[in-house]
């Protein structure tokens, strides 16, 4: 396929999925490399910026999504009426913070580097998309585990986890709980629960 076309073909297929579009579903539709579309979308993305375009392509883990610059939220907000979500509170993103550097974590492990209940917490996160559920563990009770969720790479600018800042030495030694301790801690939850 020529430049031109396989070009304008990406570009058709990441704006029509409207959510994230696979590198790799899309090299496999186009029978080429996934490293040609990385190719592409960084061609898009150059055309983009030099004309001035107000769209651009994000790429998060292996995956592209077609936004606009950030610039534009306020117009688009006002155009589609869309009210601004509420900021996350302080005990919102520490439950975050605590799941994005120990992910998959249950919630009585997120609980004990906190030391208050977070179930409050964990649902409005769920419900706002940032964290999903991640299966069960082999435990009695079968604990839910989370993590966090491609939205939550969408929202915090992050193609990968490996991007996160790192835990300064001192606030990394007060939050290591070592695996043992939290599955200990879920052991217990489940036996509270039978």
């Amino acid at each position: 396929m020529e430049a031109i076309r396989l070009r304008a073909t990406v570009e058709a297929m990441i704006f029509a999925g409207g959510d994230p579009v696979s590198c790799e579903r899309m090299a496999d539709v186009l029978g080429v490399e996934k490293n040609t579309i990385d190719s592409v979308c960084g061609e898009l993305n150059d055309f983009y910026e030099n004309s001035g375009s107000a769209l651009r392509i994000v790429k998060m883990g292996g995956q592209y999504q077609m936004t606009t610059r950030d610039e534009y939220a306020p117009i688009i907000r006002t155009l589609l009426d869309l009210k601004k979500d509420a900021p996350l509170s302080g005990a919102a993103m520490e439950v975050l913070a605590v799941i994005a550097y120990n992910e998959p974590v249950t919630k009585n492990f997120i609980e004990r580097v906190r030391g208050v209940d977070c179930s409050g917490v964990v649902n409005t996160l769920l419900a706002r998309g940032l964290i999903e559920e991640r299966g069960r563990l082999d435990l009695p009770g079968r604990p839910m585990q989370y993590a966090t969720s491609p939205n939550f790479m969408r929202c915090f600018g992050l193609e990968s986890m490996g991007e996160l800042p790192e835990i300064p030495d001192e606030t990394e030694a007060n939050l290591q709980i070592t695996l043992e301790e939290a599955m200990q801690g879920a052991r217990e939850e489940s036996e509270a629960t039978e």
